[in-house]
């Protein structure tokens, strides 16, 4: 099952749950130069130049997260990767995935810019930049 949750509530279960992964899904340019979550594991679910599903991401995620009951948090941009990158680890048997919605800079404003209405930056939790 593949759970939502909003930046705040997976910030607070990666703080109470040792088992946690945070795994983000988004392009390795995306990770280092938009910035990322201290401690998040860049597995991408698509990277350029051809933005092809990786086709190695299930065995990536399985060599870093042996236990299938583990949780698993997947953060993207804005949600829609790493719902994606959920159900492929559904489908490999991981049973406890949880998506973050509105991902690491959240929907487009009016003005077409990220970070004004949601995510995980938005929200004012920890991140870094490369």
């Amino acid at each position: 099952m593949i759970e939502n949750l909003d930046p705040q509530q997976a910030w607070d279960l990666l703080q109470n749950n040792p088992d946690a992964v945070l795994v983000d899904v988004r392009s390795s340019v995306e990770y280092a130069f938009v910035g990322h979550p201290p401690g998040a594991l860049l597995i991408p679910w698509k990277e350029a130049p051809d933005w092809q599903v990786n086709p190695h991401f299930v065995a990536n995620v399985k060599h870093v997260v042996a236990n299938p009951a583990a949780p698993v948090l997947l953060l993207c941009r804005s949600g829609q990767r790493s719902l994606d990158a959920a159900k492929a680890l559904e489908a490999a048997g991981y049973q406890w995935l949880i998506n973050i919605v509105d991902g690491f800079e959240g929907a487009l404003d009016a003005h077409k810019h990220r970070g004004n209405l949601g995510g995980w930056r938005f929200q004012g939790l920890p991140w870094e930049q490369s």
